[in-house]
Order: C-alpha cells, then sequence, then structure tokens
C-alpha cells in the first residue's frame, strides 16, 4: 500500500481538534442533559449500581466495586472522577435530594474529604430507585453502545421529576461553566403541575409555587425583588445570609450563635471564616468578640461568638457580613445541555423541557405496556377458546406425532399427518385458526388449567386485560388523560419524598457598615538588619533618635494612612499598610517583614524600602547586575495591588539597586572586576516600570555591576575598592554605555 500525505493548514487541524475537544467537555463530562439533569458520570454511576442490584433495601456494597464496575463497564476516565461524584452524590449537605445513601465516612460539611472507596460502602436512595430509576425494563427511553460497544447504557434517565431544579448542578466546560442551586422537591412538583395546567403560564406566576433556591444548609436568601430577572433570564446573583441568633452565656455575657451557613461556606469556607473572624479582632477592626468557637455536631452548625459587655450585636452582625462570608454571593448559569446543544435556560424553558420529556417517557411507557397487554389478550382469548373445544385439541394431540404436525393443525387446521376417531372430528379440526401465539401457549398450557375455577380466573384475568388496553389507549390517545397520569406520578413522589423549606427568602437591609475614621498620625517605620519591622510614635523616635538609627537598617518617617514600598531583587514591589505593620514601643521585637508583605525572603532579597507619598514624589532609578538602567516616575508604583512587576528583567538578571535620583546627580557604576564608569545620571532615560531600560556600561565577558553610587556633581566622594581608596569626584566624567576605567589593586 502506498503511503498517502495529506497537506493541510497546521491551524484548521488545531481549530477542529480545539473544537471536537471542547464539545466532548461540554456534553460528554461536565454539564448535565436538561431532561434528567445528571452529568454522564453520575447517571452512569447510578445505572450500575441498579444493573449490580445495589437497592435500597438491599446491603451496602464497597464503593471500591461500583466504581470499579463503571470505569470498566460505561466510564472510562478514571477512578477519582467516579467515586467523586459517587460522594457528591451522597452528601446530604450538597444535594436537595441525596441519590445515594452512603455508610462510612462521606465528607463533612467542614471540608474534610471523604475515605477512600475500599473503606466506604453505598446503594441507592428509594427516591433513586422509584424517581430516578424505575421503568428502565419498559423502553422509556434510548440504550446507546458503551465506549467499547461491549454493553448498553441508558442515553439518559427516566427522571419523573426536574432533577436539575431538585439538585441543582455545578461544572466546569470549556468556556463555559454551568452554576444552578438546588430547590425544594414539593415546591418544584407545584411549579411543574402548574405548567401543565396553563402552558402560558408567567415565571412570576411559577415563582408562587416554587419562590427561589431551597440551599441543603438553609440560611437566608437576602435578594427577594431580584430573584425575577434571575429566573427570567437564567443567570444572575443570589445574596445569601447565615441565620443568626443572640443568646445568653453561661456567664451572663451575650453571644451571637450561627445556626445556618450560607451554601457557599460549605467546606473550607467554614475554616476561612473563623480565620476572618480573628482578623478582624487582630486588626482591630472589631473589640466586641471575647472568643470564637465552633461547636457544630451531627446535629447541625453552631458557631458561637462570645461576645464582651455592652457590645454592639447589630453593628458586629453586619460587620461580619461585610467581611467575611457570612454573607456571600452564589452565581446562578443556568446552563443545560439540549438537544446535543449547551443552552442558558430561565425556570420556564427548564420545566417546559422537563414536562415534554414526560409525555415522552409516558407515551413509550404506555405503549410497552399496551403492546404487553395485545400480547397478553390475544393468548387469553386462545385459551379461553381451547377450553371450549378441549375434547377435539385433546383427540388431535393424541392423534398427533409430533408438536410440529399439532401446531400446524391448530394454526391452519391441517390434519393430513394427524388421526382422529371419528371424520366428525377431523372436520371440525379442519376448521381451527389460532394464530402462533395462541397455538404455543395452548400446547404448553398444563392440565390444571382446565379446573373450573381456574377457567374462571382466566376469564376475570381477560376482563382486567380489557380494562388496561382501554385504559392504556385512552392515555395515549388523549392528552388530558396522560397528563392526569404525569400529575398522579408527581403527587405520590411529593408525599413520600417532600420536606418542609429550609431557606427563608425575603428582602433583608442591606448591611451598612461604618469604619472607625483614622486618626491620622506621625509614624517612624522601622526594620532592623534582621529584617524585624514595627512603627512607633514619631515623639518616641525624636527621643531616642541615636539610638534608633544605630541599631536599625531602614528609619522611615511616615504618616500612619500611607504605605511602605518594598523593592525586591526579583523586580517586584510588595506595597503593605502601615495600619498592617504593628506598632509598639522601641525595644518591641517587632515582626518579620516577609510575614507583612507578599514575597518569600527565601527567593527575594529586600534592595529599598521607603513610604509611597516620598516614592510617588521622587524619581526613582533602576539598575541591575547586567548594567540596565532606568529612571520611573514615582507615581507609577501608586497602585491599588499589594504585589506588582515594577521593572522587567533580562534571562539571568536581578535588581542590584533602587533609589531615588535628584537634580545635578553623577552616577558612578563599579563592576566586580574593578571597572569604574562616572556619567551625568540625566543620561538615563526615563521608562516605564515594565520596561526593562537601557544599558548603563559595556561588561566585559563574566563581568557584572557591584556597586552603584550617587553623587552630586562638584562634591566630593571617596569609596574603598579592596585595600585601595578610590576618589569618586576624580573620575574622568564619561558616557553612558562605554567601557570605563580600570582600577588597580597594588
Amino acid at each position: 500500500m502506498e503511503e498517502q500525505i495529506i497537506k493541510t493548514e497546521y491551524s484548521d487541524v488545531m481549530q477542529k481538534s480545539y473544537i471536537d475537544y471542547a464539545m466532548s467537555v461540554i456534553v460528554a463530562r461536565a454539564l448535565p442533559d436538561i431532561r434528567d439533569g445528571l452529568k454522564p458520570v453520575q447517571r452512569r454511576t447510578l445505572y450500575d449500581m441498579y444493573e449490580l442490584g445495589i437497592k435500597y433495601d438491599r446491603p451496602y456494597r464497597k464503593c471500591a466495586r461500583i466504581v470499579g464496575d463503571t470505569m470498566g463497564k460505561y466510564h472510562p476516565h478514571g477512578d477519582s472522577s467516579i467515586y467523586d461524584a459517587l460522594v457528591v452524590l451522597a452528601q446530604d449537605f450538597k444535594k436537595g435530594r441525596t441519590l445515594v445513601d452512603g455508610h462510612g465516612n462521606f465528607g463533612s460539611i467542614e471540608g474534610d474529604g471523604a475515605a477512600a472507596m475500599r473503606y466506604t460502602e453505598a446503594r441507592l436512595e428509594k427516591i433513586t430507585q422509584e424517581v430516578y430509576l424505575a421503568d428502565l425494563d419498559k423502553d422509556v427511553v434510548d440504550f446507546v453502545p458503551n465506549f467499547d460497544e461491549t454493553e448498553k447504557e441508558p442515553e439518559v434517565l427516566p427522571v419523573k421529576i426536574p432533577n436539575l431544579l431538585v439538585n441543582g448542578a455545578e461544572g466546569i466546560a470549556v468556556g463555559m461553566a454551568t452554576s444552578i442551586p438546588p430547590h425544594n422537591l414539593a415546591e418544584v412538583v407545584d411549579a411543574v403541575k402548574a405548567y401543565m395546567n396553563n402552558n402560558d403560564i408567567s415565571t412570576e406566576e411559577l415563582m408562587e409555587y416554587m419562590p427561589g433556591p431551597d440551599f441543603p444548609t438553609g440560611g437566608i436568601v437576602a435578594n427577594k425583588d431580584e430573584l425575577l430577572a434571575i429566573y427570567e433570564n437564567g443567570t444572575g446573583k443570589i445574596k445569601v445570609r447565615g441565620k443568626v441568633a443572640f443568646e445568653k452565656g453561661k456567664k451572663g455575657k451575650d453571644e451571637l450563635v450561627i445556626t445556618e451557613i450560607p451554601y457557599t461556606m460549605v467546606g473550607a469556607n467554614i475554616g476561612k471564616f473563623l480565620n476572618d473572624v480573628g482578623s478582624l479582632v487582630e486588626t482591630k477592626k472589631t473589640s466586641d468578640i471575647v472568643d470564637i468557637s465552633n461547636q457544630s455536631s451531627k446535629e447541625g452548625i453552631r458557631i458561637v461568638l462570645e461576645l464582651k459587655k455592652n457590645a454592639d450585636p447589630e453593628k458586629l452582625l453586619n460587620l461580619l457580613y461585610k467581611k467575611t462570608k457570612l454573607e456571600d454571593t452564589f452565581g446562578v448559569n443556568m446552563l443545560a445541555v439540549s438537544d446535543g446543544r449547551p443552552e442558558i435556560m430561565g425556570l420556564r424553558e427548564i420545566i417546559r423541557h422537563h414536562v415534554d420529556f414526560q409525555y415522552v417517557i409516558a407515551g413509550r411507557k404506555y405503549r410497552t405496556l399496551l403492546k404487553k397487554e395485545l400480547d397478553k389478550k390475544e393468548i387469553q382469548e386462545g385459551l379461553i377458546k381451547a377450553c371450549d373445544v378441549i375434547d377435539l385439541i385433546i383427540e388431535m394431540l393424541r392423534g398427533s406425532k409430533n408438536i410440529k404436525d399439532a401446531k400446524d393443525c391448530l394454526v391452519n387446521g391441517n390434519t393430513e399427518k394427524i388421526k382422529f376417531k371419528t371424520k366428525q372430528s377431523e372436520k371440525m379440526a379442519s376448521q381451527l385458526r389460532f394464530t402462533e401465539r395462541q397455538a404455543t401457549a395452548i400446547l404448553e398450557m398444563r392440565l390444571y388449567k382446565l379446573i373450573g375455577l381456574e377457567i374462571e380466573a382466566l376469564i376475570k384475568e381477560h376482563s382486567e386485560t380489557l380494562k388496561n388496553i382501554e385504559k392504556y389507549e385512552d392515555i395515549l390517545n388523549n392528552r388530558v388523560s396522560m397528563s392526569k397520569v404525569i400529575t398522579k406520578e408527581l403527587d405520590a413522589v411529593k408525599k413520600e419524598f417532600g420536606k418542609p423549606r429550609k431557606t427563608a427568602i425575603e428582602n433583608a437591609k442591606e448591611a451598612v457598615y461604618e469604619e472607625n475614621k483614622i486618626v491620622e498620625q506621625e509614624v517612624v517605620f522601622l526594620m532592623d538588619r534582621f529584617g524585624y519591622a514595627k512603627t512607633i510614635d514619631k515623639s518616641v523616635y525624636d527621643r531616642n533618635k541615636d539610638a534608633a538609627d544605630s541599631e536599625n537598617r531602614y528609619v522611615i518617617p511616615c504618616m500612619n494612612t500611607d504605605r511602605i514600598c518594598v523593592f525586591t531583587s526579583t523586580g517586584r514591589l510588595h506595597l503593605m499598610k502601615v495600619l498592617d505593620i504593628p506598632f509598639g514601643k522601641l525595644r518591641d521585637k517587632g515582626t518579620p517583614i516577609d510575614n507583612l508583605g507578599n514575597y518569600d525572603s527565601r527567593e527575594e532579597n529586600v534592595i529599598y524600602i521607603d513610604s509611597l507619598e516620598r516614592v510617588k514624589e521622587s524619581r526613582i532609578l533602576y539598575a541591575t547586575r547586567q548594567g540596565m538602567l532606568k529612571r520611573v516616575e514615582g507615581n507609577e508604583f501608586d497602585v491599588a495591588k499589594r504585589t506588582v512587576a515594577a521593572t522587567k528583567l533580562q534571562d539571568g538578571d536581578s535588581v542590584l539597586f533602587v533609589g531615588i535620583t535628584l537634580e545635578n546627580e553623577d552616577i558612578v557604576l563599579q563592576t566586580e572586576k574593578g571597572i569604574f564608569l562616572r556619567y551625568s545620571a540625566e543620561e538615563i532615560p526615563f521608562k516605564k516600570k515594565t520596561a526593562v531600560g537601557v544599558r548603563g556600561i559595556k561588561l566585559d565577558a563574566l563581568d557584572f555591576v557591584e556597586n552603584i553610587y550617587l553623587m552630586e556633581q562638584r562634591t566630593e566622594k571617596a569609596v574603598m575598592y579592596g585595600d585601595k581608596e578610590v576618589l569618586l569626584h576624580r573620575l574622568k566624567v564619561g558616557k553612558r554605555d562605554t567601557r570605563g576605567v580600570k582600577v588597580r589593586l597594588t
């Protein structure tokens, strides 16, 4: 076979491949189907448990068995994704209705992970078996080949309720994400029934039945008036709050007790909330909290904040709403796969899709049931007819040589190969015209069926079959009858599995918190040679000026409202509020500067520190080991971020010097090999902080700039190079980007 080379544009191949990948993630992994509200991994896991017979009234089975079976048969994307999906389906603090009954450690609301799959067990919940997986044997959904075409799996589960609303959904695909909050099952059922009664019902009218989300953690939805727009468009932000009560403690102190948390706080955010409350106390944003304890247990959430006497609980609550996760937003994006395409839908569209799906399921179910009843009717009529001529049939059977001849006689009246006692019997047998199915049933019929009571039961059963046929035909031919059947099933689901609402929905007042105004005062920032920083009162510094100057590497007078700029060797600038730096006495040790900022002292060295107010009013000189120089206007460093890139560095380069330049200054560069170059600082151009700069000196191979000196013109300055004193003012003034003068050691 000759080799074929196909030439094509690389960009076209990449575009097609990426689109295929994106659609695979969107449709086959990350987003739920609008019909059953399940992602493929969830659907496959539940179906596998159904296939394995792990029902709600049977013993638990190891999760490792479920995961392995699911991966081997239906979902070849790794065991962790399957087990993670299984765990979430069993967590009652994440799902409106759990679909899996977990036995063992399935994680906690505080963010603890589930135990390994070899230790945990699971089985289906009753609701899953009766509402999600029922009727799979009645051809209600299509079955498709699995990944290797050795098994069949359902394309979608025949779920009787809008699972997309009841359990919500979260998923991140390529370029899109879905986020749907859970809702109350009973309210969702009422909304579906209302839509079935009136297809033109508005979203606002639907929300009279289903007013909003019902989170499993309870809490409060605080923006009721905005929910209509969210459910109309399918996108928006729901403001959620924890539920708080005020109690009297054992010692008579007031306690603020959080009994329900916002849904967004589930997991690690509970720990973050506790840390945030601690930070509010440490930073003196509040002094009303004496102690905080997490007393949560299996009975529920209970986070207790002990308050000092005469504390203002309302003011403190507003502070917690503003500064912590006690009030948060749940981003809604009702995105689901509909007809193979991702689509954002409002409440009405989701319910419409669900109802249409229910009519499809019901139609297929009752067509299957009708066919079974028609088959049953055919056999029953054959048996009843056979009982009327049973003597003739017995005579025919006794005269037959084999089953084939007997069956031919029953179906076609062929008597050639059968011996009869009389011609009359042969003539009557020739008139027999049973169907194939009836003939098979007659031949398989046992003699006890000829008992009188058995015949009566057969006639009664036939009567029931005729009633069922009439009923099923009415359901299939009359949409009103089908609606009644669907509604009856919904009522049964609501009655057995409906629960009271947990989440309150209201229009809460906006949390208003006014921070105490900071009284401006002069302070002095001190940092010693070990990197310990603190601020002290200006008057304390003035009284101990000599000691403070001699003991500290940086001494910077500033206002307490200012920020401190920390320039590092990696070209970064770290900004920290003076108020965040510990204020104390002169002899206090202070706090390591790297604990106050965002930088890592193992990777970055502090090159220069100053107050932002002084930096803004100055011109900053940057110099690197490779001799790159630039000047930057100081106001470029006035940014909102805590850490920014203050310069761009070439590969292998690092910042050597950062400092303020004045008018009429000369710069002297000294290299490791003793080359000195002096020229006017005016030759260094102004650049943006993101620029590399210009070359300040021509360096020999393996030579680097070691020191940089600034000196006012017409002034004297001497430095030591090795054991030799170099008079900088005696150096000849040169030009930037030249080689300089070699100073030889004696």
